[in-house]
């Protein structure tokens, strides 16, 4: 079996961690739990880090335990936070929750007999039923505010980083991840937490209570907050997150995003975001570094984490659809595409919106619907030189005919022309 913390460390998933913890995982089937907070009904790239922490431990042997923080997530974690969260209401939350239960099973074994099958635990099942008296007088007590307010995610609250300084709510969050750990320490016999570098206040929180309420042993260990290699945060684009949902970011532009990573982020993020052995990276990594051109590594990487969090089937939906605006492609690489991937192809060629009706009958002529009721080219002369010689294609089909009459059964997906010029240039017709 694979040694955890050996396999984090050459992967540079490794920030801190607290004395013992390499020792304890050694001896024994270890468990530990990792929290998610609700609040969005998706995961985005950023949690992927921490995801593939448990998906490491699980296939090192030892449980894993994905919190969900169906309670938490109604407060909102100061870490790392300017400002405070919009909290959400119950059933929100549950979307959320469910939602995220389905994209975790994708990274980890919930199903098998294994003794380190993986469990979600969702912390509102035991803070639904907590009274605040009862969680002041039982709970608070252990831990002093002297003790909370050194915690840098606090003091960066209250020292002007924030314009409206920090809430009890959200003082309090500590507190209550604390407990949780506390919580599973008790009935789940675990021992250990993860998460991200700006967790580790809030982690030893949970150790401090643990070692106070009932002396049992607890460790932490947390991986880097992913960065840019020019420093800037990682998963975000200008279009905003990279999200693990299909329909808030397609398979095509998930892939796109994983493929165009410069090569120095790519040697990190391949280790970070695979299972792939350290041979095997290695041996890609050199393969790029003697050819940066054939981007062999951006490739493999895109290739891996796009089947990981889609499927085979988007993965190579994806590649089929690069080549057509970058590569040799005809018109069946064109039938193959869903009308989102079409369109997340297409997103920066000129669109242009004809009526439907143009096509009905006998159809249109190429000649009239480029010039006549589309600015695709300037004049009907233009179109029969251009396809004279041999320069338009519909549909990646070549054109013999400026008067070619185009028919609805030239439409894809029922609406839409794909008109090409020479080998780069493309325009999209829409047909409503």
């Amino acid at each position: 079996m694979k040694d955890f913390v050996q396999e984090l460390t050459w992967r540079g998933m490794i920030h801190q961690m607290m004395p013992g913890t390499d020792e304890l995982l050694k001896k024994e089937q270890v468990t530990a739990y990792l929290g998610i907070d609700p609040t969005a009904d998706s995961l985005h790239i950023g949690h992927l880090c921490g995801v593939m922490m448990l998906r490491h431990f699980q296939r090192c042997g030892h449980k894993p335990l994905a919190l969900i923080g169906g309670a938490t997530g109604m407060i909102g974690d100061p870490s790392g936070k300017s400002q405070e969260r919009n909290l959400l209401d119950e059933e929100t939350l549950r979307h959320n929750v469910a939602c995220i239960k389905e994209q975790l099973s994708r990274f980890l074994d919930f199903d098998s007999d294994a003794p380190n099958k993986a469990e979600l635990v969702n912390n509102y099942d035991w803070m639904k039923d907590f009274r605040f008296l009862d969680f002041v007088r039982d709970i608070g007590k252990h831990i002093t505010v002297n003790y909370m307010m050194a915690k840098e995610s606090v003091q960066k609250r209250l020292n002007g980083e924030a314009r409206d300084g920090l809430s009890f709510t959200e003082f309090t969050y500590q507190l209550l991840q604390g407990y949780d750990f506390y919580y599973l320490n008790e009935h789940k016999g675990c021992k250990l937490q993860l998460g991200g570098a700006d967790q580790w206040g809030n982690i030893t929180t949970g150790s401090e209570l643990i070692r106070r309420m009932n002396g049992g042993e607890c460790f932490a260990l947390t991986c880097p907050l992913v960065t840019k290699s020019d420093g800037r945060k990682f998963g975000k684009t200008e279009s905003g997150n990279i999200w693990l949902d299909r329909n808030y970011t397609s398979p095509y532009q998930f892939y796109q995003f994983w493929l165009n990573v410069p090569d120095e982020d790519a040697k990190r993020y391949i280790k970070i975001f695979t299972s792939l052995e350290k041979e095997e990276i290695d041996s890609i990594i050199a393969e790029q570094d003697a050819d940066p051109g054939r981007r062999v590594l951006q490739k493999r990487l895109a290739e891996e984490v796009t089947i990981m969090v889609h499927s085979q089937e988007d993965y190579d939906m994806a590649v089929e659809a690069s080549n057509i605006l970058f590569g040799k492609s005809t018109k069946e690489s064109l039938l193959k595409l869903d009308e989102q991937t079409l369109l997340d192809v297409f997103a920066g060629v000129p669109h242009f919106e004809v009526e439907k009706s143009l096509f009905a009958g006998e159809g249109v002529k190429l000649a009239d619907l480029t010039v006549d009721h589309t600015q695709v080219f300037p004049s009907k002369g233009e179109v029969k030189t251009l396809v004279k010689g041999g320069g338009v294609s519909v549909n990646k089909d070549k054109v013999t005919q400026a008067d070619q009459l185009l028919t609805e059964a030239d439409l894809l997906d029922g609406k839409y022309l794909l008109v090409q010029q020479g080998k780069k240039k493309y325009f999209l017709i829409i047909a409503k």
